[in-house]
């Protein structure tokens, strides 16, 4: 514990300070509850895009095996860029995932089987998602970090920088109450000298 000065400015500070304490604190705890329920709610998506995820892994291996035929589809389609927006969420910036933008190379619709067309629209559907789950990832981690410093922050004014100030006005109050009394005593002792003298 510091040491503080046993003075009524110091009283006065040490009051000032308890109560912007005081007011903070619940300012606090609503954005740590605001954190806890988005980040509930950015799992919940993802976990719902990962289910999506595996319904289109599952519906491609109906029909994998006609992907072992080398026609070169990794070069049919490429992801070109994963589209993010900027967003704000109790105070942290986090990416919005908009779309994702892909470079199609035309191909000869003689020479290709005709499942290609499908196999490049399954590649743009499970590539969409799964920029969309990294993109949630990252808001999660992002609004996992800033729950981590507001709950210290909380924990912080609750369990240290409150009951140290009371601790400290509490010394202080006794303090200025037992040199307010001795005064008193000295001053009622002087008198009864004055008393006796005259």
């Amino acid at each position: 514990m510091a040491k503080i000065k046993l003075t009524k400015n110091e009283l006065k500070k040490q009051k000032d300070a308890l109560k912007r304490f005081l007011r903070y604190l619940p300012t606090l705890v609503l954005k740590k509850q605001q954190l806890q329920l988005e980040i509930r709610k950015v799992e919940s998506l993802q976990a719902e895009r990962m289910r999506q995820k595996e319904a289109l892994l599952k519906g491609l291996k109906e029909w994998i095996a006609v992907f072992g035929e080398e026609i070169g589809l990794e070069n049919l389609v490429k992801i070109e860029s994963v589209v993010t927006a900027a967003g704000n969420i109790a105070g942290v910036d986090i990416p919005l995932f908009e779309r994702v933008d892909f470079q199609t190379s035309s191909y000869d619709l003689f020479r290709v089987p005709l499942w290609a067309d499908a196999a490049v629209e399954m590649i743009r559907k499970v590539s969409a998602v799964d920029a969309e789950i990294r993109v949630l990832d990252e808001q999660i981690r992002l609004l996992g970090e800033e729950l981590r410093i507001t709950t210290q922050r909380v924990n912080l004014f609750e369990k240290v920088k409150i009951p140290e100030t009371k601790e400290n006005i509490r010394r202080i109050q006794i303090y200025l109450g037992d040199e307010q009394t001795a005064a008193v005593v000295r001053g009622k002792m002087a008198k009864k000298k004055l008393v006796r003298v005259t």
